[in-house]
């Protein structure tokens, strides 16, 4: 689908790739960041009512984006048939289920800032799944940026210019159970984006293919979950009940959609690596950003953050386009480029 939307030039140019992919996903999650806060924080009703049925929303999110996938696939005319064993999409599908059942429910534990600052070690997980997964040898360069580039972020939310940076009450991000759900979300989500990465890489899959397996997957597991947890009928109650949660919800699954086209198109074309460091830089430009919009004054400490992040990805750039650019040329040819030397 996102592969679909790009112009016959675009497709050819890797760097106008990369802009769609970063475009698609900064835009998508930071809406879908947005609504999940509400959702989850935000109470509905005259009775200040708050909904908690997190593996709900997980449902809600997964059998939109398989019905979204299944439609293009039937649109383009590919087969539906799955192309690799169907155990590796149920994988992704189990860990995809608890990287984002740890995210929503870290929300009630780990204030925002806590949880932006872990979501900056992205990388790292990556890093020690890709050697795990698919054997992969990361240069010194590569754990080099992966260090600074979480440095950077974690010194840009630490040391913020005004006194207050959560609107969330503060004590709670120090428990056990809130760190280890956000440790949980880390592992899980380093695990998902390799698998999908050795999976693109290891079989001739469209990018619908895996998505659609994978959520029709999740689907099952997040109604089944629900019917054991009993938590189906009081989560639909409390949608019938509220039209402006139900609002809420269709429009973060429609996101949700959306984003996971755009994610999954940047592990194919970029690789696992290359979309943690996306997914990391996102942090810190939509802080940036919220700053700009309200006009919260950044402190020195955070212009040195972002300086640190920027200019690591930006030297990591130049060493990348000093080399003969001719090897990974036989790969582009098969439709999806060579894992990045990350």
């Amino acid at each position: 689908m996102a592969d679909s939307l790009l112009p016959v030039g675009f497709k050819e140019n890797k760097l106008w790739k990369g802009v769609f992919a970063v475009a698609g996903i900064m835009t998508t999650l930071v809406i879908y960041g947005l609504l999940q806060e509400k959702i989850m924080r935000v109470p509905y009703g005259s009775n200040k009512e708050y909904f908690k049925h997190s593996l709900f929303l997980v449902f809600c999110n997964r059998i939109t984006t398989s019905a979204v996938s299944a439609a293009a696939l039937v649109a383009s005319k590919k087969a539906l048939d799955p192309v690799a064993p169907v155990y590796k999409y149920c994988l992704i599908s189990v860990s995809n289920i608890l990287t984002t059942t740890c995210q929503y429910e870290a929300l009630k534990y780990v204030s925002f800032p806590v949880q932006t600052l872990a979501k900056c070690a992205k990388m790292i997980p990556v890093m020690i799944w890709g050697t795990v997964i698919m054997q992969k040898r990361y240069k010194g360069m590569d754990y080099l940026l992966a260090f600074l580039v979480t440095v950077g972020c974690s010194v840009f939310i630490l040391f913020p210019a005004g006194t207050d940076i959560s609107p969330y009450s503060r004590g709670r991000e120090n428990t056990v159970w809130g760190v280890s759900l956000m440790l949980g979300y880390l592992s899980f989500d380093g695990f998902t984006s390799t698998f999908q990465d050795k999976l693109f890489k290891g079989y001739d899959m469209e990018i619908h293919n895996q998505i659609f397996y994978t959520t029709l997957c999740s689907c099952i597991l997040s109604l089944t979950g629900l019917i054991l947890q009993g938590h189906l009928l009081p989560a639909i109650d409390f949608v019938v009940r509220h039209n402006d949660c139900f609002l809420d919800i269709a429009l973060l699954s429609t996101v949700a959609t959306a984003s996971q086209f755009f994610i999954s198109y940047t592990i194919r074309t970029f690789g696992a690596l290359t979309f943690a460091a996306i997914m990391t830089t996102r942090q810190l430009v939509s802080i940036m950003l919220s700053c700009v919009w309200f006009a919260h004054p950044l402190s020195w400490e955070q212009w040195i953050g972002a300086v640190i992040v920027f200019g690591s990805l930006y030297a990591k750039n130049l060493f990348k386009s000093a080399p003969s650019k001719l090897p990974p040329a036989e790969h582009t040819q098969n439709g999806a480029s060579s894992p990045t030397k990350q």
